[in-house]
């Protein structure tokens, strides 16, 4: 990874938190925003090209069209429920039993001269009393925002991110502020959105401490660490950082 200038890179998404229902079941809903300097077709090939996915994500397999299942290497599997190119992507996000739903929209941005484009990122997920109130939405916001970062190298560069520096980002001085100021702004999204302020900065600092705390060689043998691994959901048994977050 280039070097990154964490309070810039923190700025550059929006953060929100909304309270929602599905089927019945409270959800909660995170919301990130971010405008990248590039057009809304290539900026849609990044995200949907099996080819370009793993140059800021991570590696993916399956049928890649309407109504067909992915699956992504060591992650999240699903549905692709919607697909229209190059506005809107909506998939499950499915890790064992557990099912959230995440969809992205495309926007070119206003005075842009067709050469800058708004990513918006909807995460919904089943609310998890407990969970919420160890990490607040920072669990899977966080792991998202880290993923957008590489999502901007890449398109920056054109190049592939080292998945290796890209999993050890958040134990530099750069990522841990990054982090830091990620999880800071998800602690602000659910405050406004009615979570008490005492409590939502204590979920941050742990999911701080989560991103930010290197890993034992025995967890480092079981997953990576860094941009796409979270705290597990007891709610929807996901890695929030996946991304992702």
């Amino acid at each position: 990874m280039a070097i990154i200038d964490p309070v810039a890179a923190a700025g550059l998404v929006t953060r929100e938190v909304r309270s929602g229902t599905r089927d019945g079941a409270p959800t909660k809903i995170a919301v990130a925003r971010r405008t990248y300097p590039t057009t809304q077709a290539d900026l849609w090939d990044a995200l949907t090209n099996p080819e370009r996915i793993p140059r800021w994500f991570l590696p993916i397999s399956g049928e890649l069209k309407l109504g067909g299942r992915y699956q992504l290497e060591g992650n999240a599997g699903g549905v692709i429920e919607r697909c229209d190119e190059p506005a809107a992507l909506a998939v499950t996000w499915e890790m064992g039993p557990m099912v959230s739903w995440l969809s992205v929209t495309l926007t070119p941005a206003d005075g842009s001269a067709g050469t800058g484009t708004v990513l918006e990122l909807v995460h919904e997920s089943p609310v998890d009393p407990q969970f919420w109130a160890q990490f607040g939405p920072g669990a899977v916001g966080v792991g998202w925002d880290l993923a957008l970062l590489g999502l901007a190298m890449h398109i920056q560069t054109g190049q592939p991110v080292d998945p290796e520096v890209q999993a050890g980002f958040t134990f530099t001085p750069e990522g841990l502020e990054l982090v830091r100021r990620s999880a800071s702004g998800w602690a602000d999204a659910a405050i406004a959105d009615g979570d008490e302020a005492g409590p939502a900065r204590e979920a941050a600092d742990r999911t701080v401490a989560f991103y930010t705390t290197p890993p034992t060689s025995t967890e480092t043998d079981g997953g990576a660490a860094g941009s796409d691994a979270g705290p597990a959901s007891a709610s929807d048994g996901e890695n929030p950082g996946s991304s992702g977050s």
